[in-house]
């Protein structure tokens, strides 16, 4: 009998210890290996393709200087904020969105919800970015093997035109960037995602400076920088003071891709030895200076060689390559601009794929290699309707003629999902029904560095989602109206 006792105990003496070692094991979140890489690896997230062609053109279209200034001046005032509540959320829960708000949330509150709502702009994102990012590697290949040289702009156009429209290019090089993504996320979060960021961050950085040196020695290129970096409040006016606002009110949330959880994430990652004001402002600054970098870069070029430097997207893909054509080894030039474009694009894709596998992972309790399995699968199926929306699924124009389902997702993407998440996550740090300003402010003050200041509480909690609010409905009467 007293056998019987002793191997019973025994038992359940080691059903104890399994249970403590697998809560362990579930609350054990790995960490990044440096502060550098921390700040990579949000700078990644946010530097995309947004800072190289749309910040550019839209500076461009409202005056240049003048425009840069309230843009900086909503980057502060809007982005910094969100960006500092998700890092806390972050941290705090140690989870990613997945599980965040399960852990910090009352008992009987629903802010879990918002979860689901997040991963899907997660989704939705890589659904149409992994399309652009794959044209971004298609004409590096195309400039590095010489397809556009003594070609004309019609020629250029002809070109993307041909690779938007054939549907097996568009999904094989869509399914490369997917894959490229996937292996970095399979190799670990040490020794994968922050090691190749790193990289691929310092070699972004160093051909940024290398090309601005060449733009900037191009003739007439002083009228390009004129243009840039001198306040011009007369051409704002021109283009609609309003607008403009506007305009650089959502640049200034797009840019550090606020309210999907993004950023949310890395915080899980980090330690408590730093505050997170300080952390956002130093990714801030990172990811200005890129977007700043790549406008030394275009307009200088650009009025070297008389082009209009408000395109748009076609900046990039039909109006760039030709003056890489026009100019003394252009092909080298053009060469360096497209993978510098494929290192803010990949960096972007990581950055969202980590948050992605941190879903499945924290959700699902998977390994982190079989997320990457399952999503790799998953990610390509979801991305194979835009990448064939210019061609066999051109037909799907969601916003009347010449739409295609890219301008679908993207708008729900920026103009839905980003805004109405940054509501709820301010509502979540500043409310009562939620984790509340105190428990918020102590957590982004923990640690050595700029501390959140106590006193934007009336503003963080009442102007600002306001604000955030404002962004959402112009978006939406833009759109429709």
């Amino acid at each position: 009998m007293a056998n019987l006792f002793d191997k019973a105990l025994k038992i359940g003496y080691n059903l104890y210890i399994t249970r403590i070692r697998k809560r362990i094991l579930e609350h054990t979140r790995e960490k990044l290996s440096s502060r550098l890489g921390f700040i990579f690896l949000s700078a990644g997230c946010a530097i995309g393709l947004g800072n190289i062609w749309r910040f550019p053109y839209i500076t461009g279209r409202y005056g240049g200087g003048a425009f840069v200034l309230i843009y900086l001046f909503f980057l502060v005032v809007l982005g910094i904020p969100v960006v500092v509540m998700e890092y806390s959320i972050g941290r705090r829960s140690q989870r990613s969105i997945a599980r965040a708000f399960d852990v910090l949330e009352k008992k009987g509150q629903k802010w879990h919800l918002f979860s689901y709502a997040a991963m899907a702009g997660n989704y939705l994102l890589v659904m149409f970015y992994t399309t652009i990012s794959g044209w971004m590697l298609a004409y590096f290949l195309k400039m590095v093997s010489g397809s556009f040289a003594g070609l004309d702009q019609a020629g250029v156009a002809d070109t993307f035109s041909a690779l938007q429209q054939d549907p097996i290019q568009s999904v094989l090089f869509m399914a490369a960037i997917i894959l490229i993504g996937i292996v970095i996320c399979s190799l670990g979060l040490q020794n994968g995602v922050e090691r190749i960021t790193k990289i691929m961050m310092t070699c972004l950085l160093a051909v940024m400076l290398l090309l601005v040196v060449r733009s900037v020695t191009l003739p007439n290129a002083l009228e390009g920088l004129k243009f840039y970096l001198i306040p011009d409040f007369d051409k704002l006016r021109e283009a609609g003071i309003y607008n403009a606002i506007y305009a650089a009110m959502g640049q200034a949330c797009f840019t550090l891709s606020a309210g999907m959880g993004g950023m949310m994430i890395f915080g899980s990652y980090l330690d408590k030895k730093r505050t997170l004001g300080g952390e956002a402002l130093n990714v801030m600054l990172l990811d200005t200076f890129v977007a700043i970098t790549a406008g030394l870069i275009i307009f200088p070029a650009c009025f070297a060689y008389g082009v209009p430097a408000d395109q748009g997207p076609g900046l990039v893909f039909v109006t760039l390559p030709n003056i890489f054509n026009a100019m003394p080894f252009g092909t080298l030039w053009g060469s360096l601009f497209f993978i510098f474009m494929n290192f803010a694009a990949i960096t972007t894709i990581v950055a969202v794929f980590e948050n992605i596998m941190a879903f499945s992972m924290d959700l699902f309790h998977w390994t982190r290699k079989r997320a990457c399995i399952v999503n790799f699968v998953l990610i390509t199926l979801l991305s194979i309707p835009c990448a064939l929306g210019f061609s066999i699924l051109s037909g799907i124009q969601p916003f009347g003629a010449g739409s295609a389902i890219l301008d679908l997702e993207d708008f729900l993407v920026s103009n839905v999902i980003m805004p109405l998440g940054a509501v709820l996550i301010i509502l979540f740090c500043t409310t009562k029904r939620g984790w509340g300003w105190q428990h918020f402010i102590e957590e982004a003050n923990t640690g050595k560095g700029f501390h959140f200041p106590q006193w934007t509480r009336f503003y963080i909690s009442y102007v600002l989602p306001c604000a955030v609010l404002f962004i959402f409905i112009m978006g939406i009467i833009d759109k429709f109206a």
